[in-house]
C-alpha cells in the first residue's frame, strides 16, 4: 500500500449495480419506492455504510463523511 492511498482514506469496493444506485438516486430515498431487486442492491449498500435507514425505518439517507472543518 502506498502513502498516498493511506492518506485519502479507505475505499469501499462497489459493484456496477451498487454504483449505479448511488448515482441514479439522491440523498434521502424512500424504501417504499424501490422494487424488490432495488431493495437487496439498498441491504447491500447499507451493510457496507454507503447509507443508514432512518429512524422510522422507511427512507435510505446517503452517508456524506464531509471531513471540512
Amino acid at each position: 500500500m502506498k502513502i498516498h492511498q493511506l492518506l485519502s482514506g479507505v475505499s469501499i469496493p462497489l459493484t456496477n449495480e451498487e454504483n449505479k444506485f448511488v448515482e441514479t438516486h439522491q440523498n434521502r430515498v424512500s424504501l417504499t419506492s424501490l422494487d424488490e431487486h432495488h431493495q437487496y442492491v439498498a441491504q447491500s449498500l447499507v451493510r457496507k455504510g454507503i447509507y443508514t435507514i432512518s429512524k422510522d425505518n422507511n427512507t435510505l439517507i446517503k452517508n456524506t463523511n464531509d471531513k471540512s472543518n
